[in-house]
């Protein structure tokens, strides 16, 4: 193997972490799956790059690692981050107390409280400053109030300091002062600043994005310092070292811990996966694409249409307001892990505890008793114990009938196969409703979609979810366990800038618009310089925030075919033509007679990285399931009244081109596939499964 050069993929889920590795020159994919470690994730990483280095690949050939974490998710969701404080313009203390008046949960809930404020009252500090809305200044920065406040948290112990002045987007040069002074005076602590983590209008989202900046930041400097000093040690040495980010691309580590960026990455897990299926699955994805991404802990579901994933700027997590660039996702606690029980109303649930990685699931025989999915997967026969994980992890199929008998079934009145037929019931109608839901909400027609399951759990619940709503066709990848970590081979690095600066757009010259994406184009120039990247290789993007006059939300309206070289007249006039198409189609009208105001201006900058290619296969003239592609028989409940005896397939054995009818089994290393009756699969020309209600 001397020579060779490879890229590596690694996605890090709740149960396990998921590598991918690329021969560059041939091709060749590998896999690894192992256990994750939650004390401290990085350490599933590392032994999953010992396994690859142990297969005889050289730690000095991977020329390209790329990382999907959910590192900074869980640490908010856990609220594990930093002791934070905050600096804030006087008179405006209790912006963070009052937030917005939208509430989250039910309006009748006289109990309903807010969250906890990340950086409390006895951390918060006023400084006497003041910008207007132009960014003029209007009362100068009170440096020694600065040099207090920075002494004062320093000696409370925090770690990260927030600052968000009134009206910074238009004018930062006051928070880049207060940063240097709070460097000078409390070196070592972070510092995020509101006019760099979000240069846009609207008080609270700016102020909370930063706050969760300056809570998060800590926590991904200490998780990266260690994964970096661990790849060190095992002898990689590529500098090319990438970080997944929410909205479908990668940046560099450093820029994941500078800049005020760690926001973005809060999606970072999710995201990988649905950009592989963007770029992998192209007819299917130009047609429409619901992606099923099913783990340990949770299913993350997302859409994609006319090719691309669809994107929000405004999010809620953990009931926190985050307005950056995302992939539009939803995640619920729908996971192989995800622990049944029975509530307080004597009621079956599913969720939202998960069994995790450790103990895990009861057959994982490490000690957990509580019935997990897995558990029920496992009694109805749809997971061989034999051959979980390609035969490295067995599963104990007594301990999964005896959790399920003990926490379930005896107290239910009911038999260990009703109670696993229930729980896989739950589970797989929850998911469906989700994506119903969430369907439901942006206008999307599922009949004409196809159902793109991934994750370890995935394949084995597709079919089930496909037929709750009514959709006919799922495209199964061909390393559906992996495929997160082989997103992270499908994508570009990609940072987004914004900077709001609201005018009615009949009074903005094309002069003035190519000024502030001068300035936002320079500014990320040199950021991709400051990262090793060559500037050559980018490609920037525009887009408008538009909205009718009045109008508490806006439209992102890209310009992209609306200019050549830089935007003139006429190009702002095309804006609002498309605008008014973009509010019609979202919104199912147009105010074509009102005014138009712009409210920010965005630019997305792309840097192109060599990607995984996959290739296509010529199918034999007489395409069949090879004799090792059979292994046997296995019996299946699709419900606790209803079981089949299945053939069962060994994926790798099957042709391209072979068709097999339902009900069957195929299985691989890292996933289960079932077909059930009715349904039949083909192997298409990239090796994908394709299940289609009726036959082919």
């Amino acid at each position: 193997m001397s020579g060779q050069k490879y890229r590596l993929g690694v996605d890090v889920g709740g149960t396990h972490t998921d590598l991918v590795i690329l021969n560059v020159a041939t091709g060749e994919l590998m896999v690894e799956k192992v256990s994750s470690t939650p004390k401290n994730p990085a350490l599933g990483v590392l032994n999953g790059v010992t396994r690859f280095i142990a297969r005889g690949i050289k730690p000095e050939e991977i020329e390209f690692f790329a990382h999907g974490t959910t590192i900074t998710t869980n640490a908010l969701l856990e609220m594990r981050g930093a002791k934070v404080g905050l600096l804030i313009t006087q008179g405006y203390r209790a912006i963070q107390e009052v937030q917005a008046q939208a509430r989250d949960g039910n309006l009748f809930d006289y109990f309903y409280a807010k969250p906890t404020p990340i950086a409390p009252q006895s951390l918060t500090f006023e400084i006497p400053e003041r910008s207007d809305y132009t960014g003029a200044v209007i009362t100068p920065l009170d440096l020694e109030a600065v040099r207090k406040a920075a002494r004062a948290l320093k000696a409370a112990g925090v770690e990260s300091i927030a600052v968000s002045y009134l009206f910074s987007f238009m004018n930062p040069g006051h928070e880049e002062e207060t940063r240097r002074i709070i460097q000078e005076e409390a070196p070592g602590i972070s510092v995020s600043i509101s006019s760099e983590v979000l240069p846009r209008l609207r008080e609270w989202p700016r102020m909370s994005t930063t706050l969760l900046n300056a809570y998060l930041e800590p926590v991904l400097v200490r998780y990266i310092t260690h994964l970096n000093q661990g790849l060190d040690e095992v002898g990689v040495t590529t500098q090319q070292r990438f970080l997944m980010q929410s909205n479908g691309g990668v940046m560099p580590f450093q820029a994941a811990i500078s800049g005020g960026k760690t926001v973005h990455t809060l999606f970072s897990g999710p995201a990988a996966g649905a950009q592989a299926s963007a770029y992998l699955a192209e007819g299917d994805a130009d047609r429409g694409l619901v992606t099923l991404d099913m783990g340990g802990t949770s299913a993350d579901i997302a859409f994609i249409e006319g090719g691309v994933p669809l994107e929000v700027t405004e999010g809620v997590i953990a009931r926190r307001q985050i307005d950056v660039p995302a992939l539009d996702m939803t995640t619920i606690s729908a996971g192989g892990g995800s622990i049944a029980a029975i509530d307080g109303a004597g009621f079956l649930t599913v969720g939202p505890q998960s069994a995790g990685a450790d103990p895990g699931p009861a057959c994982y025989g490490r000690g957990g008793t509580r019935p997990a999915v897995t558990d029920a997967d496992v009694v109805c026969g749809y997971l061989n114990p034999d051959y979980f994980l390609g035969g490295s992890q067995k599963l104990d199929v007594e301990a999964s009938r005896q959790a399920l008998k003990t926490h379930i079934a005896d107290p239910l009145k009911m038999d260990v196969l009703e109670a696993a037929a229930g729980i896989r019931r739950i589970v797989d109608m929850r998911m469906a409703d989700e994506v119903r839901v969430f369907a439901a909400k942006r206008g999307v027609d599922l009949s004409s979609f196809t159902l793109l399951p991934f994750g370890g759990a995935g394949a084995v619940h597709a079919a089930a979810v496909a037929e709750e709503l009514n959709m006919r066709r799922i495209l199964v990848p061909p390393r559906p366990g992996a495929f997160s970590a082989l997103g992270l081979l499908c994508t570009d690095v990609v940072h987004d800038y914004i900077r709001s600066e609201l005018s009615p757009l009949d009074e903005i010259t094309a002069d003035h618009a190519e000024v502030i994406f001068a300035a936002l184009e320079d500014k990320a120039r040199l950021e991709v310089a400051a990262e090793g990247l060559d500037i050559k290789d980018a490609r920037f993007s525009r887009e408008l925030d538009m909205r009718y006059t009045g109008q508490g939300y806006e439209l992102r309206t890209p310009l992209d075919g609306l200019f050549a070289r830089k935007l003139d007249a006429a190009s702002l006039e095309a804006a609002r033509a498309r605008f008014d198409e973009r509010h019609a189609q979202i919104h199912g009208h147009a105010a074509k007679e009102r005014p138009v105001e712009v409210v920010s201006y965005r630019l997305r900058l792309r840097v192109a990285v060599p990607k995984y290619q996959q290739t296509s296969q010529q199918a034999p003239q007489s395409p069949r399931a090879s004799e090792a592609a059979i292994k046997g028989k296995r019996q299946i409940y699709f419900d606790a009244a209803r079981h089949h005896e299945c053939l069962v397939y060994e994926r790798d054995g099957l042709d391209v081109g072979v068709s097999v009818t339902g009900p069957c089994v195929i299985e691989q290393f890292d996933a289960t596939t079932i077909v059930p009756p009715d349904w039949s699969a083909r192997v298409d020309q990239f090796r994908n499964l394709v299940l289609e209600k009726g036959s082919i």
